[in-house]
């Protein structure tokens, strides 16, 4: 998945969490920890994949469960005894949604999904590890992108993306864009 594809499965699920679990739309700095969350694993693995070579993949230390499991348990009682457990709900769905879009991503896409990244070291990873440094490993990526939303063949996940993009940024509407000063957003009476 693509970071604004993460940020935008991660604020769904946790916009509808925050309605369902305690009937109010999300907090701005719940939503600030998720956005930072929902990017924390490729904020992670792909520089020392790709820039300092020292992990084997972009989808290996960060992305692994058994590193997701313990940071996201730790931030749910560190905001627990903070009396701020909205923002550990937060980190721990914005961090693992992340993991669950680099699972469905590929099926999304056609492609056969890998789960071996989620229990990595114990599972091998692919390498991806790149001399190329990070920002011509991204143009890369992102190269490959812009050619496949080129292909016909892609309209179903084009227009799976674009209903996502579009049903989060309705729905953060309505939540009254949290994460945006209050001054610049709109409020609703």
């Amino acid at each position: 998945m693509w970071p604004w594809e993460h940020l935008a499965f991660g604020y769904l699920l946790y916009s509808v969490y925050s309605h369902l679990g305690t009937g109010r739309s999300p907090r701005s700095d719940a939503v600030v920890v998720l956005g930072i969350a929902t990017q924390l694993p490729d904020l992670v693995d792909k520089p020392l994949a790709w820039s300092l070579a020292v992990l084997p993949s972009g989808h290996s230390l960060a992305h692994s469960l058994l590193s997701a499991l313990p940071l996201s348990a730790l931030a749910l009682v560190l905001a627990h005894r903070a009396g701020r457990s909205d923002v550990g709900v937060a980190f721990a769905i914005g961090y693992l949604s992340h993991l669950a879009g680099d699972v469905i991503y590929p099926i999304a896409v056609g492609k056969d999904p890998f789960l071996g990244f989620l229990l990595w070291p114990l599972a091998r990873v692919p390498s991806d590890r790149s001399s190329m440094g990070f920002l011509a490993q991204f143009q890369k990526y992102f190269g490959e992108y812009l050619t496949y939303l080129d292909d016909p063949a892609v309209t179903g996940y084009l227009a799976l993306e674009l209903g996502l993009l579009l049903t989060v940024f309705v729905l953060w509407l309505f939540d009254g864009m949290p994460g945006v000063p209050r001054k610049l957003a709109v409020t609703r009476r």
